[in-house]
């Protein structure tokens, strides 16, 4: 497998996954891919200025700094940064448990809003594991953290796994 695969978009590293290239890895794998760059991260993580932190069977983590393009009109965090940072985190944990030829995608999530994100809450992580994992359906649970473990949000997804298309 060559070491970047996927359409490249405007930035070098950041594509969409090539099926074909990718469908003998298990989700992990892609995760794991993602994080070591050998596999272009999803052009949602440079829009929203995030990345895949770390992942392993089962968990995910993702974090970013919100600047001021993404608060609201009163100077604090958007709940669409939130709700964005923390979908990612919770479906790519259920990802990182299917196997190769499978995909994942949001089937529906519930966040629950603890406070209002200050600009000065600086670094975010959105923290995720599995709750379960099936043939078709899987589920995760998902904390929004500063680096103080201040909690600011929390979550649920449920997710399908469908077969790809390749």
């Amino acid at each position: 497998m060559s070491t970047m695969t996927g359409k490249s978009l405007a930035e070098p590293g950041v594509g969409i996954l090539d099926l074909a290239s990718v469908a003998e890895l298990t989700g992990l794998e892609v995760i794991q891919g993602i994080i070591d760059g050998r596999l272009p991260r999803p052009p949602i993580s440079v829009a929203m200025d995030f990345e895949l932190a770390t992942a392993g069977g089962g968990r995910a983590v993702f974090a970013g700094t919100p600047n001021g393009r993404f608060h609201n009109p009163y100077g604090t965090v958007h709940g669409g940064y939130v709700a964005t940072l923390m979908d990612s985190a919770m479906t790519c944990a259920v990802q990182t448990t299917i196997g190769a030829r499978f995909g994942v995608t949001t089937v529906e999530f519930k966040i629950n809003f603890v406070k209002p994100i200050p600009t000065e809450a600086g670094r975010l992580r959105a923290v995720a594991s599995v709750i379960t994992s099936g043939k078709r359906l899987g589920t995760a649970e998902g904390r929004l953290l500063d680096d103080a473990d201040t909690l600011y949000a929390h979550g649920t997804t449920t997710c399908m796994i469908y077969p790809l298309k390749v």
